[in-house]
């Protein structure tokens, strides 16, 4: 704690997805948003009229060089890194060395290097790192681990799992900065290490080998002309080719997106609304990845990042049984749709209009199916974000943070971070020389102990 009557906390990047921890400390007993750190003023002041409306005070605004003299002057001991993922290093690496304790949105980072310098700084301060897997919190997941880890299908033997990205949710990662690799290592780095860090807490175990394809096959110039899709403008705010394209995003419609990015472009020059068929696009949107891991187990993952309905089917196949989710999370999409989230997001803050259901079946060996009762929502990324920000920073009515039992804790370390981002950096590195990779040749020493 620190020598005031709060924890004195930092949010380093204050785009959309940073309104939910700037919204959630404030609300939170214990905790103060003492400082915003981003390159552009006008995002950080979108922040701090968040933080006035809550009734907390205004924090001071700082620029990403200033970091050093942030955590000093601010008197800073709990940090929240939301940034592009290629610069998470930058600010986690002297947070820690600070001894404050840090958040990081997922993924970790996007390379080996930056992953190796946040674990040796782990090691070297015994401070304390959390990624910020909120699928773990999930109530769904929840349960499929539970029931993996009762034995219910006895020894997992092999996992089959299919993430689909629907053309509002999947195109929006080529309309920003994810779009080139080295800011987001990629949707085997960037998105998928959701999937790979679900399968690997599902599982209680750790990729040992990679081997997988990965091709960029919808999006981009040459894909978007092969297949009669492009049109010529280079972002869509003022260009008349972009009115009535499916693909194209209207900052403008939205107050929050208007604010955080289209208001904000005189700061940093940063386009939000690209044209998803047009370059530079470094990433792939189709990807088939086969995972090993060490107790014997595989997993084939295919994530499609074009599809016409957005979800994800994952099956786990055991000595004593099968288990089978099924999660519609859009069934489609219409071609126009107006952005009804409060904090301008795309996908996951709100239900989809076209919401479809979960199911979770088990099929034991010699018995009949047995349908297994959910808890299931669409908005806040499944019920999984408030209940993730009840862990980290205990609930809104100043209770401590939430208590999962020791048993399968969803709240992920710097070790789970690199586990889950090791698989996404060993598919990438396939998709290049078209050979199986180890995950100690990656990330040494994250597949041991």
């Amino acid at each position: 704690m620190s020598r005031t009557a709060h924890h004195r906390a930092a949010v380093v990047g204050t785009g959309h997805r940073a309104q939910m921890f700037t919204r959630a400390l404030a609300e939170r007993p214990g905790h103060r948003v003492a400082a915003l750190c981003d390159p552009s003023p006008t995002r950080m002041a979108f922040h701090n009229r968040l933080l006035t409306e809550a009734g907390e005070p205004a924090a001071t605004p700082w620029e990403p060089d200033r970091f050093a003299d942030l955590l000093a002057k601010e008197d800073i001991d709990e940090v929240v890194v939301t940034t592009v993922d290629a610069a998470h290093d930058r600010y986690i690496v002297p947070a820690l060395k600070a001894g404050c304790r840090v958040v990081t949105e997922k993924p970790m980072t996007v390379d080996a290097e930056r992953c190796a310098r946040i674990l040796d700084t782990v090691r070297e301060t015994g401070n304390t790192l959390t990624v910020a897997f909120n699928y773990r919190f999930n109530p769904v997941h929840e349960k499929v681990r539970a029931l993996l880890a009762e034995g219910t299908i006895g020894e997992v033997l092999s996992v089959h799992f299919e993430w689909l990205l629907d053309v509002r949710h999947g195109a929006d990662y080529f309309r920003r900065w994810h779009r080139e690799k080295q800011n987001s290592g990629g949707l085997m780095v960037h998105k998928s290490s959701h999937h790979f860090d679900l399968v690997n807490w599902w599982l209680a175990d750790r990729p040992q080998e990679v081997f997988g394809y990965g091709r960029l096959g919808f999006y981009g110039r040459e894909a978007g002309e092969r297949h009669g899709l492009r049109r010529a403008y280079d972002r869509a705010h003022g260009a008349a080719p972009a009115a009535d394209d499916p693909f194209a995003l209207d900052l403008a419609a939205d107050d929050t997106l208007r604010a955080l990015y289209l208001d904000a472009e005189q700061d940093d020059g940063y386009l939000r609304d690209r044209n998803v068929f047009d370059g530079p696009v470094t990433i792939e949107d189709d990807m088939a990845v086969l995972v090993r891991y060490t107790r014997g187990a595989t997993m084939t993952y295919h994530l499609t990042a074009y599809s016409p309905w957005e979800g994800y089917r994952v099956m786990f196949n055991g000595s004593a049984g099968r288990l089978e989710l099924e999660v519609e999370e859009s069934r489609w999409q219409p071609p126009r749709i107006r952005i009804t989230s409060g904090s301008g997001a795309l996908h996951g803050d709100t239900a989809a209009e076209h919401a479809g259901g979960a199911r979770l079946t088990l099929r034991p060996l010699w018995r009949p199916p047995v349908d297994v009762t959910l808890e299931t929502a669409h908005e806040a990324h499944g019920g999984g974000d408030p209940r993730m920000l009840d862990a980290l920073f205990g609930s809104v009515d100043g209770g401590a943070p939430a208590d999962f039992g020791a048993e399968g804790h969803p709240t992920a370390t710097e070790r789970d971070g690199a586990l889950a981002l090791a698989v996404g950096l060993a598919a990438n590195r396939c998709f290049e020389t078209g050979r199986p990779v180890g995950v100690r040749e990656l990330v040494p020493g994250v597949g041991e102990g």
